[in-house]
């Protein structure tokens, strides 16, 4: 129920009331109308998911939740308020607040190149239950099968057949459908909260008041800097070029802010503002801070969590201090501040514990992975001594030696060997070599990638090897156990795949993939260069 105060102010809210219930769509509940209130029912065309589809809200949450943008991580229902109530959307500065506070990020390099080779995730999908239901009755009248087949075409027609399913099933599981799902619905999420964005700003675009742009740009543009939206700060500065030059309390603009919330899509603006970043060469704030002291402070934890393992945090902030670095006068990399640091002391200071838990981290892995190293150079070594089926007494060559599957395992077997005494190298130098924190930059993470990726293929080989021994002293040339072995022998190789692929593709993009520089995806796509540049005044 509303208080007496409410009901008293219920006269001059009686406009906006009576204008909300008359919105094409928007159908009031008679059994739920009160003297005092009235409700209304959130469309079905909004497609609220679960039971929302058919919550009722009143009239002023309505107008609270467009003008707070407290619906806008819900991009699809944003869309179609703002579509019905537009003048709430720019009743402040709240809705595009919000929109840069939430803005989802774009598909990176890598689900740019997956998303188009699958159009269609339900045929894959389809794909798989079909695998499924073809392995299951394999399992179910197998007995039968192999008797019909033998009595038919022979011992080869199932050793085919089998063989075949088998690895179909297993290439049709290695497609990994909740990846493409994500991917599909993050494209779908990014469209449709740019949607959102444009809608709010195109109301914004109507409004007739001079000092509409600075009123309700200023705010969102340096939040999104903030939070790396680049799709906000571009869409604003294609409406309002003079926002490149809006600053917060503190006298930052939002390539400082950049700079100091770690934003690189929106750092990278400077590459196109051309021979006008010379302002960021020299700029300074009110304590004498250049940009390089800047760069030196730690990046807010949000941003740090995002990296994996306290090494990979570290290495991010040291990129960001060289790219800075090459942006100001040399004189300025010296120059100390009004509280007499330089901005590598700055930085030493800031990233003192960092630097402790980078050590720690990197030497946790170099440790256990080091131990796995040995072990699989301990078992391959053995093997290659005690070779399987044994040697002929007279001559000392192996039994096997014209079998093909031994030949595989040899070749698998010194891989193995050679591919794990360069990882145990390679994690020893980790463990025996310094930690300073230049090292973080490329050194270490290099030596880390090697012995991670030697490390893989030895495992893998290993299996190969133990699979070929498998083939050759237990099955007696039955081609049809070949399918079981891979089976079996992929099992451990995936599940160390999956565990180690993550953190060696991440090692290699923070260590090679450059993330600043005048990059055409977010160069002159959405506004043009020319109308920022006038707003420098030099």
């Amino acid at each position: 129920m509303m208080s007496d105060q409410q009901v008293d102010t219920e006269t001059e809210d009686k406009h906006a009331v009576s204008s909300e219930t008359e919105i094409e769509n928007i159908d009031v509940d008679p059994t739920k109308t009160r003297t005092e209130e009235t409700y209304v029912t959130i469309p079905q065309e909004t497609e609220v998911k679960g039971e929302e589809k058919n919550k009722i809200i009143r009239n002023k949450e309505l107008r609270k939740a467009i003008v707070e943008g407290s619906w806008y991580t819900q991009y699809d229902l944003a869309t179609d308020l703002v579509k019905k109530f537009p003048e709430f959307a720019v009743e402040n500065d709240n809705a595009l607040m919000a929109l840069a506070r939430t803005f989802p990020s774009e598909l990176d390099y890598g689900e740019t190149l997956v998303y188009p080779i699958y159009p269609r995730i339900e045929d894959i999908w389809e794909e798989i239950v079909e695998s499924t239901k073809e392995a299951l009755e394999i399992i179910s009248i197998i007995p039968m099968q192999m008797y019909l087949l033998w009595r038919l075409h022979g011992r080869g027609a199932i050793d085919i057949h089998y063989s075949s399913l088998f690895i179909k099933y297993v290439l049709s599981s290695m497609l990994f459908i909740g990846p493409l799902k994500h991917i599909e619905k993050k494209k779908k999420k990014w469209e449709e909260a740019k949607e959102v964005l444009k809608l709010v700003c195109d109301e914004i675009e109507k409004l007739e008041f001079p000092d509409a742009h600075p009123r309700y740009y200023t705010g969102p543009v340096l939040e999104a800097a903030c939070q790396n939206a680049y799709e906000v700060v571009a869409e604003i500065l294609k409406r309002s070029p003079e926002a490149i030059r809006y600053k917060d309390k503190s006298g930052y603009d939002i390539i400082q802010l950049a700079v100091l919330h770690r934003s690189e899509k929106i750092y990278n603006l400077i590459y196109i503002i051309g021979e006008r970043k010379s302002v960021y060469r020299t700029i300074e704030d009110s304590s004498k801070n250049n940009m390089l002291h800047l760069a030196g402070r730690l990046a807010p934890s949000q941003k740090l969590k995002r990296r994996t393992g306290a090494a990979f945090q570290l290495q991010r902030e040291l990129q960001w201090r060289e790219e800075v670095e090459k942006l100001v006068f040399p004189a300025y990399i010296t120059k100390e501040n009004v509280f007499m640091e330089t901005p590598d002391m700055v930085f030493t200071k800031e990233h003192e514990n960092l630097v402790k838990e980078g050590e720690k981290w990197m030497k946790a892995v170099a440790e256990s992975c080091s131990i796995t190293a040995a072990l699989i150079t301990t078992i391959v070594f053995a093997a290659a001594i005690t070779v399987p089926g044994g040697s002929n007494q007279e001559t000392g060559i192996p039994l096997f030696t014209e079998d093909i599957a031994f030949t595989i395992f040899a070749v698998s077997d010194a891989i193995s060997l050679f591919a794990s005494s360069t990882a145990l190298l390679m994690f020893l130098s980790i463990l025996t070599g310094r930690f300073a924190e230049q090292d973080f930059l490329v050194s270490l993470p290099r030596r880390l990638i090697i012995g991670l990726c030697t490390l893989m293929l030895s495992t893998t080989a290993m299996m190969v090897a133990f699979g070929a021994t498998l083939f050759l002293v237990f099955c007696h040339r039955k081609p049809w156990m070949l399918a079981p072995i891979c089976v079996l022998a992929f099992l451990p190789i995936a599940s160390f795949g999956t565990l180690q692929i993550p953190l060696i593709v991440d090692l290699f993009r923070s260590t090679y993939v450059r993330i600043f520089g005048d990059r055409t995806k977010y160069s002159t796509s959405r506004f043009n260069p020319n109308d920022i540049r006038l707003f420098f005044g030099k």
